[in-house]
């Protein structure tokens, strides 16, 4: 049985639409968006006294081990997570998974 990875992505709420549909088109066969909100900028609206949005969206998609690379990489691009400030990309191996038996990839 091969190796499941979670691919987990946060953005600016807003951009996980573009960069789901992005990871679809690379092989992801479904995604879990959630919103949250980022408690950093907090201090620095604070101690700036400027408004930063802190709305996020956390994209959760869960592939296996041979083909997480091309859908990552297609969630960087779409995305623009290289650049500074665009939000945080990171993957996870997951030891224990229930709930995708229907899923024959799965």
């Amino acid at each position: 049985m091969e190796e499941k990875i979670c691919i987990v992505a946060i953005v600016e709420r807003g951009k996980a639409d573009k960069i789901v549909d992005k990871a679809k088109v690379a092989g992801a066969k479904g995604a879990t968006i959630l919103y949250g909100r980022g408690t950093g900028e907090n201090e620095i609206k604070k101690f700036l006294n400027i408004h930063i949005e802190a709305s996020k969206e956390v994209i959760l998609i869960v592939s296996e081990e041979s083909k997480y690379e091309k859908i990552y990489d297609s969630m960087v691009e779409a995305g623009n997570l290289k650049k500074p400030g665009t939000g945080i990309i990171f993957t996870m191996h997951i030891s224990n998974l229930l709930g995708l038996r229907h899923r024959k990839e799965f």
